[in-house]
């Protein structure tokens, strides 16, 4: 039909192309791992990203191979990004904190040709050495000044962009055209890659931009404590340049002390990451007494952030965003930003929507189903399975046509694993992973909700609830308690009447055990499957 629109495809690469010449003065500030602060604006970073694109081909990276990387947040790892999808490769992320078989397989099954790592990370290269492919390239990213003394053949990083033009002749691509590569961190069987397109990372990057303009804005300073290693450290490298944000990237410090400094440093606006991570944040700041200055907002996900945690940041000025979403869905679905309406409400009800998911972001939509696969209504009290579907959301795994066919309904949709509610305003509380649910006497048990009221608790600096086999009702809650002082624990009967507010009495844990720290996943998440083994044959006392 004559007087239709162009049609250009959606590219990644056209991202920071965007950033470089609407923005370029926005930064990119890294944390080195060869202990400075380095600085470069997008411009900069957009010439940098065509050198390494040539440096790429250079070594014979071409269209569809899989470019793995093996790093922190920060500048290396950012070109890295723009210039393997921009040249038609797909950027392939490793998460360093899983373990040694999990590595090797998704290296394997990734098919590498080559591995970018940082300098934290070379020993580890090296004890796999003897396992990882052969014919596969290794890239140290880094300058030749600091390459690692190493057994193995490095290529230096810096020398791949030396003298290499810094223009490039970046392929018009179909936007279906593959552009990165995350697995799963699975509890059972391998991990699962989600394959994501220029198409699906360019409407993500826009969907963010829209849903969270408290953080995403021209001139916003967005620390990224969510790892470029997991799910394209939810899309922030992408949304970024998009609005003119400057990144602010931590690299491997990312404990309370290294990030209160870096905050305050470099005047960081917005910071997201998991809880585990904020917690560190708050003992920093009760050790201070003092809040990084400019800090407008948080965004937490990943996992439930407990109300107390919310609590905390909100009266001290910080808008916290409670977010929700997974790798399959690249990540975000949906995001705690309150409606105009919600702004003027008392604390405490502004509070208890927080505590909830959010809604969802423009292009994903969610449905709750019985177990007869039944739409249930949103009405805030049918509870379900969630499903979702959209045009960030992946329609299989990667090579896995097995878990593909069991990961979407009949309809199309994907299967969460999460048993949610929605409420009428459209907000989304997850009750539970629907592994993590405590099925007691026939009804369910909420551990999120648990969780969540224990964390109130002033000697409570972390908390964990899972299902303890019993005799009579099935499984019962056991309460697992991380004590902010080993020597002053909190007495179990104190946090029953806490919960006793909240929830009813059959659903209180029947013990409480104390330990020094909870295991994490290597996504940060407590590792709950962890918890399950550690207490496996626990008995609890007789609760009758």
């Amino acid at each position: 039909m004559q007087g239709m629109m162009m049609t250009m495809p959606l590219s990644i690469i056209e991202i920071l192309r965007y950033g470089a010449e609407a923005h370029p003065g926005a930064e990119i500030v890294s944390v080195r791992t060869e202990g400075d602060l380095h600085r470069e604006t997008y411009a900069e970073a957009f010439r940098r990203t065509a050198q390494l694109a040539h440096g790429l081909a250079g070594i014979g990276i071409g269209q569809g191979d899989r470019v793995a990387t093996l790093a922190w947040n920060g500048y290396r790892h950012f070109e890295l990004y723009y210039a393997s999808s921009g040249m038609g490769a797909i950027c392939h992320t490793i998460n360093p904190r899983l373990s040694a078989e999990q590595m090797l397989y998704i290296i394997a099954h990734a098919e590498d040709k080559v591995l970018c790592v940082d300098l934290t990370f070379v020993p580890m290269v090296e004890a796999l050495a003897d396992h990882l492919p052969k014919g596969l390239k290794l890239v140290a990213l880094t300058d030749r000044a600091h390459m690692p003394a190493s057994p193995l053949d490095w290529l230096c990083y810096e020398e791949l962009l030396e003298g290499q033009p810094d223009s490039h002749d970046w392929p018009v691509l179909p936007e279906e055209t593959a552009s990165g590569l995350c697995y799963t961190s699975g509890t059972t069987g391998h991990p699962k890659g989600a394959l994501y397109s220029h198409r699906s990372t360019v409407l993500h990057a826009m969907n963010l931009a829209i849903s969270v303009p408290r953080s995403l804005h021209e001139g916003a300073r967005i620390l990224p404590v969510v790892p470029m290693f997991h799910v394209n450290s939810w899309g922030l490298p992408y949304a970024a340049p998009i609005v003119g944000a400057s990144l602010i990237m931590p690299g491997g410090k990312l404990d309370g002390a290294s990030l209160f400094d870096l905050m305050q440093s470099e005047a960081v606006t917005a910071s997201w990451g998991v809880p585990t991570v904020w917690l560190g944040l708050r003992g920093e700041i009760d050790k201070r007494d003092a809040m990084p200055s400019a800090l407008d907002q948080l965004v937490i996900g990943g996992s439930a952030a407990p109300r107390a945690m919310i609590e905390f940041f909100e009266k001290r000025g910080v808008d916290v965003c409670h977010a929700w979403g997974m790798t399959e869905m690249s990540p975000v679905g949906t995001h705690g930003q309150l409606s105009h309406s919600m702004q003027d409400l008392p604390f405490d009800q502004r509070m208890a929507i927080k505590s909830k998911q959010g809604r969802r972001v423009f292009g994903v939509d969610l449905k709750i189903v019985d177990d007869q696969g039944r739409t249930l209504p949103q009405d805030g009290k049918a509870v379900g399975e969630l499903f979702v579907r959209g045009n960030t959301i992946v329609s299989g795994y990667f090579n896995n046509p097995e878990a593909s066919h069991e990961a979407l309904d009949s309809q199309g949709w994907f299967g969460t694993g999460d048993v949610a509610s929605i409420d009428p305003d459209g907000f989304l509380y997850i009750q539970d992973r629907a592994k993590d649910l405590i099925k007691s006497g026939g009804e369910w048990i909420s551990s999120i909700d648990l969780e969540n009221i224990a964390m109130a608790h002033p000697k409570v600096a972390n908390c964990a609830v899972i299902a303890i086999a019993h005799p009579k009702w099935d499984e019962r809650p056991l309460l697992i308690v991380v004590p902010r002082d080993q020597d002053d624990p909190p007495d179990l009967s104190e946090i029953h009447q806490m919960m006793l507010e909240h929830v009813a009495k059959w659903q209180l844990p029947d013990a409480m055990e104390c330990v020094e720290d909870l295991p994490l996943t290597a996504t940060g998440k407590v590792s709950k499957l962890t918890l399950r083994q550690r207490f496996d044959g626990y008995e609890l006392p007789d609760a009758g």
